[in-house]
Order: structure tokens, then C-alpha cells, then sequence
């Protein structure tokens, strides 16, 4: 993967979290997606607290409760805005299968099946997404080793496939009536490191 150089760092107060951000635009990006880095307060240099996000639209920007992503994305925010962090946001909507055929996929859940199970349907695979991009930005932007906010083994394993000495560090479980199943699947089919009371456990593997 080509050395990614940031192209510009545009300061935003963002209502939401009241805090100020600077995001962060690259050049040389291999996807040619616009990715964009989120730079909250003044992080750590030894480890700083990192979140990948992936762009959710249905969740991030109107509240859906099919899934976690707004409340991951406030939660990780909020932690930012404690201590200093990076976010990450991926343009990889619908776990890199896109939003019209994420919203197929959420009719073939409203008839029983879940999250995985609608894509194959769909002839999709379970997870589209390349978490490469991010280990790139990393790179550009001097960290080498950090402390990643997930519950997801994959985006873990393939920092350190990339050489950023990574650790996990686990977001908070949002569960409710609408995204139950959808949080069951992502801990029983992908090994979330989640805890939902005591019928599904999952133990980290990162």
C-alpha cells in the first residue's frame, strides 16, 4: 500500500458532543473513498485511544435502532472528549455493501433472517469492509501503536497485520428489543467480544 500524506485538517465544533474536532483529509488513499480522520482534544503520543467507525447512515445520523453504531459512535465521542482520541470514519456503509443493499438486507431480517444470513441471500458477503485503510491513516498520521475502542477481533487483527501494535479496548453493549438478534449474530457468527446477561458470552480473542 502506497504511503498515504494528509491533505488538509479543517477545524469543526461539533454540537452534538459540544467539542471542537479536527478532521483530517488524505491524499493517496487506496480505495479512493473519501475516509476522513477525527482528531478529538489533544491525544496520547505513546498509545493513543482510537475508534474505527464504519459510516452508518440509518445509525449515525437518525438514530436506528436496528443497530449499535449511533450509540457506539456517541459513546466513543464522549470517551474523546475525556481524554483525547482518533476517529476513524470509514465510508463503508453497510459493512462495505452499500445503503441500498443494506436496506434490502434489513427486509430479509424484517422475514427472520439475520444480519449474515441476509447478505448471503443477497449473494453479498457477511463483511465487505477492508480495515486496511485505516492502518494507513494511522501511518500518516505518526501512530504506531494505540488503544482500539471495539468489540470486533477483525479490525484488531488487521492492524496488526499492518504493524500498529494494537489493543483492544471494548465499547459499551446498547442493546435493545429492535437489535437484539443483529448484536447475538455479530457475538455467535463473528466473536464480538460482547456479554448480553448470561445465555450469550463470548470471550476476547484479540
Amino acid at each position: 500500500m502506497q504511503d498515504l500524506t494528509i491533505r488538509s485538517i479543517v477545524r469543526i465544533p461539533l454540537g452534538a458532543a459540544d467539542i471542537d474536532a479536527d478532521f483530517i483529509t488524505f491524499r493517496g488513499l487506496p480505495d479512493s473513498v473519501e475516509h476522513v480522520a477525527i482528531r478529538v482534544g489533544v491525544p496520547g503520543t505513546d498509545a493513543p485511544l482510537v475508534r474505527i467507525h464504519s459510516e452508518c447512515l440509518t445509525g449515525d445520523v437518525f438514530a436506528s435502532r436496528r443497530c449499535d453504531c449511533g450509540e457506539q459512535l456517541a459513546e466513543a465521542l464522549s470517551r474523546f472528549g475525556q481524554g483525547g482520541g482518533y476517529l476513524l470514519y470509514l465510508r463503508q456503509e453497510g459493512r462495505g455493501i452499500g445503503l441500498y443493499a443494506k436496506l434490502e438486507a434489513y427486509l430479509l431480517q424484517s422475514k427472520g433472517a439475520d444480519t449474515f444470513e441476509a447478505n448471503r441471500m443477497l449473494s453479498l458477503p457477511d463483511d465487505a469492509r477492508d480495515f486496511s485503510c485505516a492502518a494507513a491513516m494511522l501511518r500518516a498520521l505518526g501512530i504506531e501503536k494505540c488503544r482500539l475502542l471495539t468489540n470486533n477481533p477483525d479490525k484488531v487483527a488487521t492492524l496488526q497485520a499492518h504493524g500498529i501494535d494494537t489493543a483492544a479496548q471494548s465499547t459499551g453493549v446498547f442493546i435493545n428489543d429492535n437489535n437484539r438478534r443483529y448484536i447475538e449474530a455479530k457475538i455467535l457468527k463473528k466473536n464480538h467480544a460482547m456479554v448480553i446477561g448470561n445465555e450469550v458470552q463470548v470471550r476476547h480473542e484479540a
